[in-house]
């Protein structure tokens, strides 16, 4: 799910943030024209084109996670490519969100797709001039050359999802816009989907040749298709701050953010959600690979993962409601009540049911901070705010990654192998490393349900959900 700076408690007292002029309040802006059909069929072209895209540019870093992992047998080397992802993605966000307010629409997806192109072109080209035995070296000059090439192209990509999130805005009327953000939650976990299919099939192929053919090809198709589609009132959004350009600078984007009532919170509760779900990116695989084999384990995932589409289809056809930041945290409610208890017992039908409900809710917690953002935020704002939401978001997961990796592994499974945790809840719960594991995830459902409930009664979410049912501006 797919969250900036934090309130020092979700509970505690708002602090009054930068004000803004009277005519750049949300109720006094000029909100884009109301599509027609016509805005419908371009938004229905841009999905498709930014689909193709996602699914070029994931498939780009999967490939070359597997590949430099087959040459070089290093697990720090794959590690270093999610890093780089990582850390690139959170700096660039805000500044990419700039370029979204700054220019045109379409300039900045064309943009992004060429420089993506320039990137793959540069990569195949040093691919082909470099000897293969160079690729083996986890040191190579050669391969940190070929994958920084690479991961460059995916982060430049990573400016279309940005671009996409205020093209909903634009093209799509208000009371429609929950069941469009439905649309791009199931054009992602299809992209999700095909991209873990195609990356392996191409990489077992020939390596990293194929592949970047393939992006090559694609990429350039991208761009042939968006070059004729035209977006009806597509122009550089008026200045916010009468200086004459939209400014990329960080204060001016929490200025922005902290003149909505409530918006901070809204941000803080998805990040603390993201944090609490970097469990799962860090012990997830580890626990199902000690329940079943890795052929099936990779089965599994693969059918588990079309609940991404199955919830996004849903949120299309029958949206979010009336009040999308209630349906933001009453599944919350459900996702971490079922995080608690599908590591229960060692069964694997547990926790299939379990994953999947999680993922088929997904798509509802994202379109529902989307839909949120897309009313609440000016128009001529919302690339810097979608882009503060992404860095900060994103930061979150890899950074609980990375802490509770080590609580794991020295606190939690030694707790249920040979410490106290054997004689107070083994009798019931197991014993061993895998249930240390399952301890984990089932205390960190807990702490998401109380946060989540907790969150219901904090002065933000009344706040914003006022804001967002009436577009006026509430009291302090």
């Amino acid at each position: 799910m797919p969250e900036p700076t934090v309130p020092a408690s979700p509970t505690g007292p708002a602090v009054p943030g930068p004000t803004l002029p009277d005519e750049a309040l949300p109720e006094n802006r000029t909100e884009p024209p109301v599509p027609g059909g016509d805005r419908r069929r371009v938004f229905h072209h841009v999905l498709v084109n930014t689909l193709v895209a996602s699914v070029v540019n994931f498939t780009v870093w999967f490939a070359a996670t597997f590949w430099v992992f087959l040459e070089t047998r290093s697990v720090f080397a794959t590690g270093v490519i999610s890093g780089i992802y990582l850390v690139f993605t959170t700096a660039s966000g805000v500044w990419f969100g700039g370029l979204v307010d700054r220019y045109p629409k379409r300039a900045v997806m064309l943009g992004s797709s060429t420089g993506s192109l320039l990137c793959y072109v540069a990569a195949l080209a040093v691919y082909l001039l470099t000897e293969p035995a160079s690729f083996t070296d986890p040191a190579s000059p050669a391969l940190w050359t070929l994958v920084l090439l690479l991961m460059s192209g995916v982060i430049i990509g990573n400016l279309r999802a940005i671009t996409l999130s205020t093209l909903v805005t634009m093209l799509v009327p208000p009371e429609g816009r929950d069941r469009a953000n439905g649309l791009v939650g199931t054009t992602n976990g299809t992209s999700f989907l095909v991209t873990s299919v195609i990356s392996g099939l191409l990489v077992g192929l020939s390596g990293m040749l194929h592949a970047l053919l393939v992006a090559v090809v694609a990429t350039a198709l991208v761009i042939g298709h968006l070059a004729v589609v035209r977006i009806p009132d597509d122009r550089p959004a008026a200045p916010d701050d009468g200086s004459g350009s939209n400014r990329l600078d960080l204060r001016g984007t929490i200025a922005i953010v902290a003149a909505i009532p409530g918006l901070f919170g809204l941000i803080a509760f998805s990040t603390i959600n993201n944090f609490l779900g970097g469990v799962f990116m860090a012990l997830l695989d580890a626990y199902g690979l000690s329940l079943v084999s890795v052929e099936v384990w990779g089965l599994l995932f693969g059918v588990l993962s079309s609940g991404f589409i199955v919830g996004g289809l849903i949120v299309a056809r029958r949206g979010l409601g009336a009040n999308p930041l209630r349906t933001l945290l009453v599944v919350n409610v459900v996702m971490w009540a079922v995080s608690s208890v599908f590591t229960l017992q060692s069964w694997i039908v547990l926790l299939g049911v379990g994953m999947f409900i999680w993922l088929c809710l997904v798509p509802f917690a994202e379109a529902a901070e989307q839909t949120v953002l897309q009313k609440v935020v000016p128009f001529e704002r919302q690339g810097r705010v979608f882009g503060f939401a992404q860095s900060v978001e994103l930061a979150a997961a890899p950074l609980t990654a990375f802490l509770i990796s080590p609580i794991a592994q020295f606190v939690a499974i030694p707790f249920m192998t040979t410490g106290a945790g054997v004689d107070l809840i083994g009798g019931w719960f197991g014993t061993g490393p895998e249930r240390g594991l399952a301890l984990v995830f089932t205390v960190t459902g807990v702490i998401g349900l109380v946060v989540t409930l907790l969150a219901f009664r904090t002065p933000y979410y009344r706040r914003l959900s006022q804001r967002y049912l009436t577009d006026r501006p509430v009291a302090a």
